[in-house]
């Protein structure tokens, strides 16, 4: 099946005409089958998406691809889905809807280019075969352009799953051959202070700087096998895979929601400030409360909250901003602020991505002046890394988590991305080991 070209054209199924048809989809509950086991041996586009509140979807193939690039990526792809999903005659339960799983880049000027090979600057594929877990079953539904096309794909899926297990061991790790940063420390406190002097003539009110490890693998890395592996240690933690069929694969386990929408409701959350877990339930707790009371943490929150509230608010009836709390994890802690909001009028959940990205917990205050620091000092390309990733369906409905705790990999190497915000009274030498720290989820699956 062709791709859609950069420049925002629709690929899917066609008429004699060149008219891309409806699509159609059929689905079937299943009994429990392995998520990990469906993307083995794939050459195909293939995506999974996970929740921390138990959705969990798994796709293989590409019933319709949208893709585009440019300042206007987000209306381009809106557009585009609207043709896709035009007619869609859906057999089956509304959990088992067909779905685009995809993603953006975190720049709008985004190049393809190594380790990003296959990755446009946004890209979101309806899959031919989805299997759907929530919590009142598992389903696979099966899309096509025509009834009899997505009928006959439906059986021929549901005989192939009665072979595959409903568990499948996580594997062995590849093992890391050698790690290389991208950005030396001399380097990294250069950039830090290059952002303090603009903090301190007032073009910026914080920006977060980024760094990317290049991890060297000893043997072969299976990408689903690493996913179930950060499933089963961050277990609240959302969980990304995304491979197009040429070049690498991006997958993570971001702890942070951009946006989910259900209607007119929308929740999304400031997660910005860290500190490392204790070995005892004691010192977990003395990170924390050095946390509240740091001003420099709770500056940086604010920040991120307030921004999120105001990109809001223009496209909502009711706010509402929630109690601050604490986000632990398996290595590290974070503050946490929920936000719920009301929409005013009819929204896509893609404008409300667009209104967020990128919030200032990955990219900074103001956001112009944030990303222009970020383009002159960060000697390596972004891509997907902090940008958008999840799921839309037809009508508009959908969620996305924010790309963090993440890695491309391509040719026998991951690479892996971690950032930290930095505001006035940042410290280079105290950024330094929290970067590190942030590498640690995917980088201990990997050893």
């Amino acid at each position: 099946m062709d791709r859609s070209s950069g420049d925002g054209r629709l690929a899917g199924g066609t008429d004699p005409a060149g008219e891309a048809d409806g699509l159609v989809s059929r689905s079937r509950e299943l009994e429990d089958v392995s998520f990990s086991a469906i993307l083995d041996g794939s050459a195909e586009s293939r995506v999974q998406w996970a929740t921390p509140d138990g959705l969990e979807l798994v796709g293989r193939g590409v019933a319709a691809r949208v893709t585009a690039a440019g300042t206007d990526r987000f209306d381009r792809i809106r557009t585009q889905a609207r043709r896709a999903f035009d007619g869609l005659a859906h057999d089956g339960p509304e959990a088992a809807r067909p779905r685009a799983v995809g993603g953006v880049s975190f720049h709008d000027g985004h190049e393809p280019d190594p380790p990003w090979t296959g990755f446009d600057a946004a890209s979101f594929v309806v899959p031919q075969v989805l299997v759907t877990r929530t919590d009142d079953g598992t389903w696979l539904t099966a899309v096509g352009n025509r009834a009899d096309e997505a009928d006959d794909r439906l059986e021929r899926w549901h005989e192939r799953l009665r072979d595959l297990p409903a568990m499948r061991p996580s594997g062995s790790t590849p093992g890391v051959a050698a790690t290389r940063r991208t950005t030396s420390q001399a380097d990294w406190t250069t950039q830090v202070e290059t952002a303090l002097e603009r903090i301190a003539d007032g073009t910026l009110t914080k920006v977060v700087l980024a760094q990317a490890l290049s991890v060297e693998l000893e043997g072969p890395i299976d990408v689903p096998a690493t996913v179930e592996r950060l499933r089963r240690r961050y277990p609240n933690c959302y969980r990304f895979l995304v491979g197009h069929g040429i070049g690498g694969t991006f997958f993570g386990a971001p702890p942070e929601r951009l946006v989910s929408k259900r209607g007119d409701r929308v929740e999304t959350e400031a997660l910005a400030g860290s500190v490392p877990r204790g070995e005892t339930p004691a010192e977990d707790e003395e990170h924390v409360e050095r946390m509240r009371a740091d001003a420099k943490f709770q500056h940086e929150h604010g920040l991120v909250a307030d921004a999120i509230s105001d990109q809001l608010e223009p496209l909502a009836r009711e706010l509402t901003v929630r109690e601050q709390t604490i986000r632990r994890l398996a290595t590290i802690q974070h503050l946490r602020t929920p936000i719920e909001a009301r929409l005013e009028g009819d929204r896509h959940v893609l404008e409300l991505v667009e209104a967020l990205h990128p919030t200032p917990a990955v990219g900074g205050v103001p956001p112009d002046a944030a990303w222009e620091t970020i383009r002159e000092t960060e000697p390596f390309e972004r891509g997907w890394y902090a940008a958008p990733v999840g799921w839309f369906d037809a009508d508009g409905d959908g969620e996305f988590a924010v790309a963090l705790r993440s890695g491309v990999a391509a040719d026998g190497t991951v690479t892996l991305f971690a950032g930290n915000g930095i505001v006035a009274d940042s410290d280079p030498d105290e950024e330094w080991p929290e970067v590190e720290l942030k590498f640690r989820p995917i980088l201990d699956e990997l050893r």
